[in-house]
């Protein structure tokens, strides 16, 4: 391929959250780095609900104008919506963030670190530390020592590197809408149907300022497909008002969702994966932007130490296998939901959350402390996992 050549330490397929979070961390240590997006606009094509939990909230130093109201309470329903079980804590569990926002604020302390961003640009593949790209300036040959793979949940880059790669998919789809007007309680409300959500949840997160209406689960057991699955959930979903059940202007989100758990394979001599294309995603909740978070600071770590020291063994710490083993319990958990195939058999499971029991069950996956787990040798790698954040400004 003829054009112009780049070289660089780092080459980040991807401008999402992990992608724009390794890149920081690099540049402001010294590295060079370019990050590449096939977005010309990091605002549009949005995949996540953007869901922060409280760990997250509390470790990362994120934009507070960029996020809505805190919430406390959830709802959640059986498959007749009728007679839910409500569960309220005591602390800000969840904030709903403006994704477009936060990536563009991302890119530019990115960029203000010292990366170099493209967008526009597709990765057409490579190895052996040359990777073709193409974007408004036409082809280009990136030179770089190594490549990270952010590039989601059907990752190329991982194909190159002969990584795992996510076979475990669910496949969401998203309406979020400005709401007609505030709420007096912010509430996340979850509808357990495997008509609706064939192994996952139909969700609505109404914070007071935004609506988001979605579905997710497995592709082939959707009998109408995702989307008018979701267009017929629309007109019944719960936490809506009827002024807010047909509103005049939607914003369409979705995409595939690995829930798999972490890859087992997320790094070679010549890179590593982050984010989705890592599987960095809970098996249970689908919840992915804490895991992201968390999984960047230490591909960061592992690529700061390679380039200090030129060895490239240092990212054999970079282990997803041994971290996998901490997910044992949500992969069992994602298995049994996975089983749960007729309203029937979710109604009588959904009885058990009435009980002691199954309320403080529901408590512990919902408002619980664990978070995405520390490497074996988290210490020394890395000591401060908000740093990357608190230039983030918009």
């Amino acid at each position: 391929m003829s054009g112009r050549v780049l070289q660089t330490d780092v080459l980040v397929v991807g401008a999402g959250l992990a992608g724009l979070r390794v890149a920081t961390l690099l540049a402001e240590r010294g590295h060079s780095v370019v990050v590449i997006d096939r977005r010309r606009d990091l605002t549009t094509s949005i995949r996540t609900t953007g869901i922060f939990v409280r760990r997250t909230l509390d470790d990362y130093n994120l934009p507070e104008h960029l996020l809505g109201p805190a919430i406390r309470r959830v709802v959640l329903y059986p498959p007749s919506l009728r007679d839910p079980v409500e569960l309220v804590s005591e602390r800000d569990e969840y904030r709903v963030g403006e994704m477009g926002p936060l990536y563009a604020a991302g890119a530019r302390a990115a960029v203000r670190a010292g990366a170099e961003l493209m967008l526009g640009t597709r990765y057409l593949g490579g190895s052996d530390g040359r990777y073709d790209v193409t974007g408004p300036d036409g082809p280009t040959a990136v030179h770089a020592c190594f490549v990270v793979g952010a590039d989601g949940a059907r990752s190329r880059v991982a194909r190159d590197l002969r990584l795992d790669r996510n076979t475990h998919l669910l496949v969401g789809a998203e309406s979020v809408f400005t709401v007609s007007a505030p709420v007096d309680s912010p509430a996340f409300h979850c509808v357990l149907d495997p008509r609706l959500a064939p192994g996952y949840i139909g969700w609505v997160i109404n914070d007071g300022t935004h609506a988001h209406v979605g579905t997710a689960g497995y592709s082939r057991r959707f009998t109408g497909g995702v989307r008018s699955t979701l267009d017929e959930f629309a007109t019944r979903a719960p936490g809506l008002t009827e002024a807010d059940r047909s509103p005049a202007e939607v914003e369409r989100r979705g995409g595939p969702i690995p829930v798999g758990g972490l890859l087992r394979r997320i790094s070679s001599p010549d890179g590593l994966l982050v984010g989705d294309a890592a599987g960095a995603v809970s098996p249970l909740t689908a919840g992915g932007l804490d895991p992201c978070l968390r999984l960047s600071d230490y591909a960061a770590a592992a690529l700061d130490e390679a380039l200090r020291t030129g060895k490239r063994e240092a990212l054999r710490d970079y282990d997803g296998g041994a971290l996998r083993r901490k997910f044992t319990g949500r992969l069992m958990m994602r298995h049994a939901l996975a089983q749960v195939k007729h309203p029937l058999l979710a109604s009588a499971g959904f009885e058990v959350l009435r009980t002691p029991f199954g309320r403080a069950a529901a408590r512990k996956v919902l408002f619980g402390d664990r978070s995405f787990p520390d490497p074996p040798d988290s210490s020394s790698r890395t000591s401060n996992p908000g740093g990357g954040l608190e230039r983030v400004e918009t």
